[in-house]
């Protein structure tokens, strides 16, 4: 039962174990082995995965949700901001911490609107907040997990990075707040009677705060390759022992767990002839379809895990990867927190909310795709 329950609960790890144990029996484990594993992408991604939860954990990202919405007067205003807190957020929180952080906030401020409105807009805001979350992401190099791997791998600055994603984001912003506007169009309720801004607030420590923003700076320095990765990583591991060892049971050390399995699986793959010459046939010049194709499968990130071992071009798949976070409910694992949380708050509205879902993702990948052609 155990078994069953952690297959449940890690799909993407067990996938990744077991490819990794199977790819083992076509090539022996030996020193070439611990080649596979890149550690600093390891490195970096605990890094901020550390300092990320211990924001939240401060309650940091709720003040910032609050401080917005004191100032909306209206209906359109409000949807704004909340998905505004997911797209631009993710770029420097990441997707999923952005989600798991906003969509629960989300539900607690459309508790005070009245269950009329509340009905209509709940779906589709959190429609918008997952896509804004996974599309936001996309700008910046620690965005998303495979950004930073993706990047690491490069040989793109930062300014390279952002701006090969910026016309994707730009696209991205416009196609969300036209939805907006249209979702709220004939909305005409002021929110100036509403109770949203009495929420309850976490206690902080303002110290603790501060050295987490200090040591996001740190980890910033990593990113652009001013620090060592081992110095970063060492500073933050120390840091929040000393200080606030709670956060680091809040690390998602299986999302580590799944790199690291990728890494061995990728690995061995690329030693037996047969099938890294086949791979490579297939991506060769279609790395950003084949990209978005994998996602639907696999997820984004174990795709840009896969695919960059057998191709050069990493420009294409940090396109490739981030279109193809849109379209089915797995191709970014952050979608799921959101339909989990849909399932919590309105168990009614699942099925609803996956139409929607899959409509507006497939229209919007679509949309990203005519874009990427058009610009060759």
């Amino acid at each position: 039962m155990q078994l069953k329950r952690f297959i449940q609960q890690e799909t993407v790890l067990s996938v990744a174990i077991v490819l990794a144990v199977l790819s083992s029996f076509f090539v022996y484990p030996d020193r070439q082995y611990i080649d596979y594993i890149d550690f600093r992408t390891l490195g970096i991604l605990f890094s901020l995965m550390t300092v990320m939860a211990g924001l939240g954990r401060q309650g940091m990202f709720d003040r910032m949700g609050q401080a917005l919405l004191s100032r909306t007067g209206g209906i359109l205003q409000l949807v704004l901001v909340l998905v505004g807190l997911c797209f631009f957020g993710s770029m420097f929180i990441t997707n999923d911490v952005a989600l798991m952080t906003f969509v629960p906030f989300t539900f607690a401020v459309l508790s005070n609107l009245g269950r009329q409105i509340r009905h209509r807009i709940a779906l589709p805001v959190v429609c918008m907040q997952t896509i804004a979350a996974n599309l936001g992401s996309m700008l910046t190099p620690i965005g998303n997990p495979q950004n930073l791997y993706l990047y690491s791998k490069s040989s793109m600055s930062i300014v390279q990075f952002v701006e090969l994603m910026l016309p994707y984001t730009i696209v991205s912003l416009v196609l969300l707040a036209v939805w907006a506007v249209l979702l709220c169009y004939g909305q005409k309720e002021k929110l100036y009677a509403l109770n949203i801004t009495k929420q309850k607030y976490i206690s902080s420590d303002n110290k603790i705060v501060v050295l987490y923003v200090i040591l996001f700076v740190v980890c910033l320095f990593a990113v652009i390759h001013i620090l060592p990765y081992g110095i970063v990583f060492a500073i933050v591991l120390i840091c929040t022992f000393f200080v606030d060892r709670i956060t680091l049971r809040r690390v998602d050390y299986s999302l580590l767990l799944t790199f690291v399995a990728f890494f061995i699986f990728i690995g061995n793959l690329g030693r037996v002839p047969a099938f890294s010459a086949w791979i490579q046939e297939i991506i060769s010049g279609r790395e950003v379809p084949v990209a978005v194709l994998a996602s639907q499968i696999t997820s984004n990130v174990p795709a840009a895990l896969l695919l960059s071992g057998f191709t050069h071009n990493i420009e294409a798949l940090v396109i490739g990867t981030n279109i193809g976070g849109l379209g089915t409910l797995i191709a970014s694992m952050a979608s799921l927190i959101s339909y989990r949380q849909i399932a919590r708050e309105m168990p009614h509205g699942k099925g609803k909310y996956f139409v929607m879902f899959t409509i507006s993702n497939i229209i919007f990948l679509v949309i990203l795709l005519v874009e990427w052609v058009g610009l060759g």
